[in-house]
């Protein structure tokens, strides 16, 4: 059987399908599987350690001995992305209903979906669209995998007194720690990054599904909606912020919009904020199926977005060269 094939025909699908097939699961038969020792601890209670141990592997890939015009555009990338989804967060906390929604969709979503972004696409369109500088800019991106730029922005919203439960410092550091400790291991010894990078990819379908057995189809109905609009939204406004910073620079603006995605790794985002801090935990599974939904979404829509941009500036003859 073609079972890891199938899944990577399926846009997020090594994150999506696991979910899907643990809130399946959790809806119709939720003890078949809480049988106790280790079966429960993999299947129903794991996701805290593997999304942790999933966090070291994801810190050990980020290099900082990238530097120049790669650095600027990477940072350009990160600041527009985070800007745009922090932004939009925040807006959606001031007019949030007494559920903590806003148009169904949790600002928490908001923000991991818009400041999260697939480095695999990215790296897929510059391939295609951009220079070996754009490729190289990704060693800064990395620093948008997880958790970490949703809590700077909810942090920030904290002190502006918007958001219930500012994140104490230890809670920070206890979140963010393991990616501090992948940096540094991966930047000591290339052949650990390596290494640690393999183990990244293995562990995405099995905290996929511990996350799925906290979901049923009920949040699924409710969050699907949403999660579709959190994509188109994600595309259309991190996409075109992307691609006219980079039309300001005089940079490739095809590069810029190739960050108009959602990362599957931001899917568990919500699970650990929620991990963080108990007040969010309420809105955790619904941001999760969310952000799930928006990994999918803008998988799908960011390649035709970028088509129909190619186009656009073929016909102005504006078109930038890849060599």
């Amino acid at each position: 059987m073609k079972i890891k094939a199938t899944l990577d025909r399926i846009p997020g699908g090594m994150m999506v399908v696991p979910l899907l097939l643990a809130a399946t699961l959790n809806t119709f038969a939720p003890n078949l599987l809480r049988i106790g020792n280790f079966t429960e601890a993999l299947f129903v209670n794991g996701a805290s350690t593997l999304i942790a141990l999933f966090l070291l592997c994801a810190g050990a890939q980020i290099n900082l001995k990238g530097a120049g015009v790669s650095l600027a555009k990477g940072a350009t990338l990160l600041s527009v992305k985070w800007l745009i989804g922090a932004s939009v967060g925040l807006l959606a906390y001031l007019m949030a209903g007494p559920n903590g929604l806003f148009l169904g969709i949790a600002p928490i979503a908001i923000i991991a979906a818009m400041t999260n972004s697939n480095g695999g696409l990215y790296m897929a369109i510059v391939g295609q669209y951009g220079k070996e500088d754009d490729k190289a800019a990704y060693s800064l991106l990395a620093l948008n995998d997880g958790p970490f730029l949703t809590m700077v922005a909810l942090s920030i919203f904290g002190v502006m007194g918007f958001v219930e439960g500012l994140f104490s410092i230890v809670s920070f550091i206890s979140v963010l720690l393991p990616i501090v400790v992948g940096m540094i291991l991966g930047n000591l010894d290339n052949e650990l990054r390596d290494f640690l990078g393999k183990g990244s990819d293995m562990l995405i379908p099995f905290f996929a599904f511990a996350l799925g057995m906290g979901i049923n189809f009920q949040a699924i109905i409710q969050g699907g909606i949403g999660g579709v609009a959190l994509g188109v939204a994600t595309v259309i406004l991190t996409g075109m912020g992307g691609y006219l910073a980079f039309k300001a620079f005089n940079w490739n603006p095809i590069v810029g919009a190739a960050e108009g995605s959602t990362a599957g790794n931001a899917v568990a985002t919500p699970a650990a904020i929620a991990a963080a801090n108990a007040s969010f935990a309420s809105v955790a599974d619904i941001a999760t199926v969310q952000v799930a939904a928006s990994t999918v979404t803008t998988a799908i829509l960011l390649p035709i977005f970028i088509a129909f941009l190619v186009k656009r500036l073929e016909k102005k003859g504006r078109l930038p060269s890849s060599a």
